[in-house]
């Protein structure tokens, strides 16, 4: 399910940092410095600049390490990332930083103190630039970057001599202010052997033209889940997985890793989950180490420049969990440049059904209008146990197991979602001597009967739902054994499209169902659901 992520914040920076060597205070410096001088192009706060002598200038042996550390306040309504120039010498070849902040009492309501936190190196902090080293988010308070053994979340490489940013993302601040401390240790000493990373294969065995189960929203180490790759992985084979998408948090370092749990039998895809603070979206089909920028929100009209640039790379742009309730998880961009959208986000809940109806309503006005329809997803969004890998899954009709043609059968809508590997649909309409599939149009006179037909296997006592821009117009049920065939006639001058869904009993409430609804929902939790079937009128 969506996890707390970033919260809503006033762009008033007024930070006041203290620094010190080897964790003695010092004196404390309260000016606020800006990039050149001035508030920067981005208009982001920066702190006074930690510096570091050269290694010779400092006596520092090889292998020796300096440590300093910094200290200071955000008050209330600072800005969304504040960065901590640090000066770093040559000679250098490992940056380790750790950081913590106060949570002093709040009233009951009231937000109370979150930080995140990432790196930039020497190539700068300019939005969508080459200078992003790594991203915790808040999953850990400390981190390492080195050539070979960086913390997960960060990318191996050199560490350069220049002016490094330690980035902080105060997402919630107290009435009270942050305080902060962060304290960074240089080590001195030549580079160690370069990482050589192992990125997957864009290719499985397959099995030609065929249906395959996916999970595109998942979570590692890397961010802040608390499986290993290599769990995740073992997780989507039991689960019944064909693919799987790597998208952690605003960071591409998961990427590099990845290469020995792929395998015949399991395509994996390198992708991002983007966290804005105006919602989350999915970049699935990266190129390996590709990454994307997060630092924006709705206002700032950068959204589709990040949305162009995965595009270009041949991805997906797909808004995550569109009404997940915490703070800065709800989309706020609009869909104009997307590719699908996720509508079912682990276990089944009342965002879910919001999704969906909002979905159903865009397909309607897309019919209406002539315009593209946006096919729906569904994923787990999984971090770790008990959280379910494929709880749910898309399921996806492609020329092949690899990459370009998952994505493409995603882009073109020959998708359905279900609960697990248990489930299976086929959905079919047939009228005028002509037969169409999920995502695909038949174009018939007005009143050529059109069969509609649902084929259920997987959900006991399940109910079946038709429904088309009228809304519901059949339903039916299963018996215990949970399979079924249900056929329904209608014609394109009463239907512009039918899509299909497959629910549980209401209030069922038994483990691995997803269902954390009440009694109060009419229908019960989703077991299925369907892309549409187009009804086009002909002359």
């Amino acid at each position: 399910m969506c996890q707390p992520g970033s919260c809503e914040h006033r762009h008033e920076p007024f930070p006041t940092p203290h620094e010190a060597g080897e964790g003695t205070p010092g004196p404390g410096r309260r000016s606020l410095l800006m990039a050149d001088g001035i508030a920067g192009a981005a208009g982001v706060p920066t702190l006074a600049p930690m510096a570091f002598a050269e290694a010779a200038e400092s006596g520092t042996p090889e292998g020796g390490e300096v440590t300093k550390v910094i200290t200071g306040h955000l008050a209330s309504g600072v800005a969304d990332f504040v960065y901590l120039p640090v000066e770093v010498p040559r000679g250098v070849n490992q940056i380790s930083v750790s950081y913590t902040y106060d949570e002093p009492p709040v009233p009951a309501g009231t937000p109370g103190n979150s930080c995140d936190i990432g790196l930039f190196d020497e190539r700068g902090t300019a939005l969508g630039g080459r200078g992003f080293r790594g991203w915790s988010g808040g999953a850990r308070a400390a981190f390492v970057v080195n050539s070979d053994s960086t913390t997960p979340g960060y990318l191996p490489g050199p560490v350069n001599h220049g002016t490094w940013h330690i980035v902080l993302g105060p997402y919630q601040v107290a009435p009270q202010g942050m305080e902060y401390s962060v304290s960074v240790t240089l080590r001195y000493g030549a580079p160690g052997a370069p990482f050589v990373p192992s990125y997957p294969a864009e290719r499985a065995k397959g099995r030609g033209r065929a249906w395959y189960r996916g999970d595109a929203h998942l979570h590692t180490v890397h961010s802040d889940g608390r499986r290993l790759p290599s769990e995740v992985a073992a997780g989507a084979r039991e689960a019944g997985l064909d693919f799987i998408v790597s998208t952690d948090h605003n960071t591409s370092s998961a990427h590099g890793v990845w290469g020995p749990y792929a395998g015949p039998d399991l395509l994996i895809v390198t992708g991002e989950e983007v966290t804005t603070r105006n919602g989350h979206w999915l970049a699935l089909g990266l190129e390996p180490g590709a990454w994307i920028d997060w630092r924006y929100r709705a206002r700032d009209d950068a959204f589709s420049r990040f949305a162009h640039q995965v595009h270009r790379q041949g991805g997906l742009v797909v808004p995550a969990h569109p009404y997940c309730p915490y703070v800065a998880c709800q989309w706020k961009f609009g869909y104009a440049d997307a590719d699908a959208v996720e509508v079912w986000n682990g276990p089944w809940t009342y965002d879910d059904e919001s999704a969906v109806d909002t979905w159903d309503a865009m397909l309607g006005t897309a019919m209406r209008t002539g315009n593209d329809w946006l096919p729906a997803v569904g994923n787990s969004d999984a971090h770790g146990a008990p959280q379910v890998i494929g709880l749910p899954q898309t399921v996806v009709y492609a020329e092949d197991l690899d990459r370009g043609a998952v994505l493409n059968g995603i882009r073109e809508g020959r998708t359905y979602v279900a609960e697990s590997a248990a489930v299976a649909l086929a959905f079919t309409a047939t009228g005028g001597g002509r037969r169409a599939g999920i995502a695909e149009a038949l174009r018939l006179r007005a009143d050529t009967p059109v069969d509609v037909r649902l084929e259920v296997s997987g959900v006991p006592d399940g109910t079946v739902r038709f429904i088309t821009d009228e809304g519901q117009t059949h339903q039916e049920s299963l018996d215990a054994s949970g399979s079924g065939t249900v056929v329904w006639r209608t014609t394109a001058s009463l239907a512009a499209y039918v899509r299909a869904e497959v629910r549980h009993p209401r209030a069922d409430g038994t483990p691995g169902r997803g269902n954390t609804t009440g009694r109060d929902l009419q229908w019960g939790p989703m077991a299925a659901l369907t892309n549409p079937i187009i009804l086009r009128l002909r002359d």
